[in-house]
């Protein structure tokens, strides 16, 4: 049982809909993480990881990483050290820090992670085909408004973009 089958209609409305978008959501990352596993023998954390990176052409520091991702430092070595292994990303020395290194996708990266970045967004917009043109724009406009009603102002960039 999901765990929009779990809320009752004795539940408030809004408790309702933020059950069906937790629903919703899970059911496409599986959807997501099952077409990575298959297609590319990848993870949606090393896909994550790529994605930073292709963000970022001159490489990230490992702490740019884990903040970006909201994992611990140990995830991000574990997944870079894999991502090396398979020449997917390299580490490149940050002048006069002896200590540090950046790591940036690898030519080769570069190629897996656009291909992998297509079928993800073909993947993401088969999700919402159920849906017309006008109630996609109605939806992300309605989900817009939850957002700016949430979000709490900081002096810090935004890592995504407003969506």
């Amino acid at each position: 049982m999901d765990m929009e089958a779990r809320g009752h209609s004795e539940h408030p409305e809004a408790l309702r809909l933020w059950l069906r978008m937790l629903t919703c959501t899970q059911l496409v990352e599986k959807q997501v993480r099952t077409q990575l596993r298959e297609q590319f023998d990848t993870t949606l954390p090393r896909f994550d990881l790529m994605a930073q990176l292709e963000r970022s052409p001159e490489g990230l520091k490992m702490n740019q990483l884990s903040r970006r991702m909201m994992v611990t430092g140990g995830n991000i070595t574990g997944i870079t050290d894999q991502l090396v292994a398979e020449e997917v990303v390299e580490r490149v020395e940050v002048e006069g820090d002896r200590r540090a290194y950046r790591v940036r996708l690898t030519t080769r990266g570069r190629k897996l992670f656009a291909e992998m970045a297509r079928q993800h967004e073909a993947w993401i917009v088969s999700a919402f085909e159920g849906l017309s043109a006008r109630e996609l724009e109605s939806l992300h406009k309605l989900l817009g408004k939850v957002k700016q009603h949430n979000t709490v102002p900081t002096d810090k960039p935004q890592d995504m973009e407003n969506a």
